[in-house]
């Protein structure tokens, strides 16, 4: 551990890799599998489903980092 190094954070960009690579590997291989075994078409839905499915995740994250930012700015003042 190099000294000055903020675990935080490191915590913080580990976690976020992780899951940027969960969702990528599911995109990959889930759909992969989909384009193996059912064809391009269905492909093409997993994709939709897959997508669609993500909005919800986004749309929460982008409401906690909102409140996030509003808290931040809340405590300088």
């Amino acid at each position: 551990m190099r000294p000055g190094k903020n675990l935080k954070d490191y915590a913080k960009q580990t976690t976020t890799q992780l899951i940027a690579g969960g969702i990528i590997l599911l995109f990959i291989v889930g759909d992969g599998l989909i384009y193996l075994i059912y064809g391009p078409r269905a492909a093409v839905s997993g994709l939709l489903c897959l997508g669609v499915g993500l909005i919800p995740v986004f749309a929460t994250l982008l409401v906690i980092g909102l409140l996030d930012w509003i808290v931040k700015h809340a405590r300088e003042e």
